[in-house]
């Protein structure tokens, strides 16, 4: 009877919106971006087509998908489009996008869509919504939860090295298909969890600990470059950032020698931030780089890191740093030549206005700072400008049960602000579902 009941809801959506309300295009956006305000609709490359695609719903089945005609790229039935989808395995597929798709995904405020059904070449128009890396692509609101029972989405089978498990994770990275990266430390590889896979793919390193081109030494980061379809790795053990294809790569390419690096990100003009001794900016091109953090090297000045772990960098290029011995969070604005505290700072301790040695931390687009609190085995989240934060995974201490986590190492949002994090003694990345967004 339910089925019934919404099979006819959507037939008279479909009978009310049809002929007028074609589907909408989104155009200089990236694959796979979001180009609604409905978090649920993504950018849907047309095949064939450079910086075209298809805003519809990115949930779908791709076993229910016919793959498109080849060499032309054809769908042969009506309202079918030829889209690269990222469940899909990069095949093309005909999916069908409904005459009322626009209501499902209407255009963003800031986009100019066709309402006709030709490929606009030259009269659409958007503006790119700048999402730095590892932060979620909608607004999270200050009062939103998230489940306190992660779920598993790697590893969790013990510490090993086989295709299920992995060993000290330091460092993932969730891409916009929901694909992990994971840094493993003593697995000296780094590890790639498609979507609900139950085991991983080593797509760097894995050859054992080593200084040759095809090995890594203690890796701590991982990062996408996906203008050039490749991964940015830590290899700590090495000193060294190293450039890997991220597709059939058997060794990587050193961009940067000589250098302590704990973490690294990426803006989007290219630049390259590294944490290490102080943090580090290298344009493209760049191999000596400029401090932009931590000006006066080691101390507890606020011009001044101790031991800074993570780095995150938001869209007004200012930069956030967990300076791991100090137990603060730093921020440093472009160009400033001092940072200010924005998490912890009130020495080691585990009252809300502190820290214990902080690692990974992002920023959602209201300011807000999402800190791994290390040594208090939790999560904290400090609204922009609060003097204290608040918990928001780990509040039952340090453990194994889907509740807990023991000696947290990093995190990352989805695109759609589930938070995953690096569980490294636990050897497993946690993924915690976010239940409430709304005021």
């Amino acid at each position: 009877m339910v089925s019934t009941v919404i099979r006819c809801f959507v037939f008279v959506l479909f009978s009310m919106s049809q002929v007028r309300v074609k589907s909408q295009f989104c155009h200089r956006i990236s694959q796979y971006d979001r180009c609604s305000p409905n978090s649920a609709c993504a950018c849907f490359y047309i095949a064939g087509a450079i910086d075209i695609g298809i805003c519809a719903d990115e949930f779908v089945d791709c076993s229910e998908l016919v793959p498109c005609e080849q060499p032309n790229n054809l769908c042969h039935e009506l309202n079918h489009r030829c889209i690269h989808h990222p469940r899909c395995r990069n095949l093309p597929v005909c999916y069908s996008v409904p005459s009322f798709n626009r209501q499902l995904c209407p255009p963003i405020a800031t986009m100019n869509s066709t309402t006709t059904s030709t490929i606009p070449i030259t009269t659409t128009t958007a503006t790119q919504q700048i999402v730095p890396l590892r932060a979620p692509a909608i607004d999270i609101q200050p009062n939103a939860k998230w489940a306190q029972n992660g779920l598993t989405v790697a590893g969790g089978n013990g510490d090993g090295n086989g295709k299920n498990q992995v060993s000290r994770p330091r460092g993932v990275y969730v891409d916009d298909d929901q694909t992990i990266y994971v840094a493993e430390y003593s697995n000296h590889r780094i590890v790639e969890w498609k979507y609900g896979a139950t085991s991983g793919q080593v797509v760097a390193g894995g050859n054992g600990p080593g200084k040759s081109a095809n090995r890594l030494y203690n890796p701590e980061d991982v990062i996408v470059d996906k203008e050039r379809d490749s991964l940015i790795i830590c290899d700590t053990g090495n000193q060294r950032v190293v450039r890997w294809p991220r597709r059939n790569g058997t060794s990587g390419e050193t961009i940067i020698s000589n250098i302590v690096c704990t973490g690294l990100t990426m803006d989007e003009n290219g630049s390259l931030y590294v944490a290490g001794d102080s943090v580090r900016r290298y344009r493209i091109g760049d191999t000596k780089g400029t401090v932009v953090a931590g000006i006066n090297g080691y101390g507890h000045d606020l011009d001044q890191l101790a031991g800074p772990s993570y780095v995150f960098v938001d869209r007004d290029h200012s930069v956030y740093v967990s300076d791991w011995v100090t137990s603060r969070v730093m921020k440093w604005e472009e160009n400033a030549k001092v940072g200010i505290v924005v998490a912890g700072g009130q020495g080691k301790g585990n009252s809300l206005t502190q820290l214990d040695r902080p690692r990974g931390v992002v920023v959602d687009q209201l300011g807000t700072v999402y800190v791994v609190d290390q040594n208090n085995n939790r999560i904290m989240r400090w609204p922009k400008g609060a003097t204290q934060g608040s918990i928001i995974i780990g509040k039952n201490g340090q453990g194994r049960q889907s509740n807990q986590l023991f000696l947290p190492y990093a995190l990352s949002f989805d695109r759609h602000g589930n938070l995953y994090v690096a569980d490294e003694y636990n050897h497993r990345i946690q993924k915690f579902n976010i239940e409430q967004t709304t005021n």
